[in-house]
């Protein structure tokens, strides 16, 4: 047999094994991109294992050499530490950018808000005008369709993935995206460049996917800067000493909401990728938090 039929062999080997084990990462690499249902890329995030979170002499070089706002320094300790290991056992895809304002007003018109099957029980009390979300912060990008989709509560961020067929990530899908199996500090490495992140300086969003030099391991672009983003998982002071090495999804209950990766007015600190923004409920709304959605492989 010659090596190019040997070649074949061994490829038709390969896809036979992963058709029969169920497994996409055998035959999807991490990184691919595909166009979901809605026109949207997602990149592929094969299961796999990380150190989550900071251990805490790490954070205390972090806190000192990267000048953390006092706010942050005072709360990092509470919501990132100890660093610990887990596993994500499912295959996902991630939206390679943070939703849109033009994706998003597709969801509007195709009538999301006036159906519920979108909706989470505690989402349509929120409709209904049980909560009151305020805007402390300007929304003056909302009129440019390639800006990321910000001043949204947790409820329409929720609404908006279910309608587009997927779902918030967990903080920890979230996390792996950004780190990788290495845990990087930021998600192109662990030195801060401030070229590769729309943060520092910045006084609003950028257009989404600008700085390709800022791209993650699996190639997700504007994990640091541009808007924090809504991940599922409540906020929980000392979660991570009890957390589940598999696919942890937070506390069973809450009142704040975790964020992840920084906005266009933080820092360093804040953009890092194990840093968990720790002040705002899920119907709170202003200019610096948008989203993206994850859908599981099939």
């Amino acid at each position: 047999m010659g090596n190019l039929a040997k070649q074949n062999v061994v490829r038709a080997l390969t896809i036979g094994v992963a058709l029969m084990t169920g497994s996409s990462a055998m035959a999807i690499e991490a990184g691919s991109e595909r166009q979901d249902e809605s026109g949207v890329t997602q990149v592929f995030v094969p299961a796999g294992c990380f150190q989550m979170g900071t251990n805490e002499s790490a954070l205390s070089a972090f806190i000192n050499s990267l000048d953390a706002p006092e706010w942050a320094a005072n709360a990092a300790p509470k919501y990132e530490t100890p660093a610990h290991k887990v596993c994500l056992t499912n295959d996902y895809w991630i939206d390679r950018t943070e939703v849109t304002n033009a994706a998003f007003a597709e969801f509007a018109a195709a009538g999301g808000y006036e159906k519920p099957e979108y909706w989470s029980e505690a989402g349509k009390k929120w409709l209904s005008g049980q909560y009151i979300a305020i805007l402390p912060l300007p929304c003056d990008s909302s009129d440019k369709p390639d800006h990321p989709r910000a001043c949204i509560t947790f409820f329409e961020a929720e609404a908006f993935a279910a309608w587009r067929g997927g779902r918030l990530p967990t903080e920890a899908e979230w996390e792996y995206a950004a780190r990788g199996p290495e845990s990087r500090t930021y998600p192109w490495g662990d030195d801060w460049v401030a070229e590769h992140a729309h943060i520092v300086g910045q006084t609003r969003t950028s257009p989404v996917g600008q700085y390709l030099a800022g791209a993650s391991w699996v190639g997700a672009l504007d994990m640091s800067g541009n808007v924090m983003e809504w991940v599922q998982d409540w906020l929980g002071e000392g979660y991570y000493e009890s957390s589940p090495v598999n696919d942890p999804t937070g506390p069973e209950t809450g009142y704040k909401k975790a964020e992840k990766g920084g906005w266009w007015g933080s820092n360093p600190f804040v953009g890092r990728s194990a840093y968990k923004h720790f002040e705002d409920g899920p119907s709170y709304n202003d200019g610096h938090i948008g989203f993206r959605v994850v859908t599981l492989a099939e």
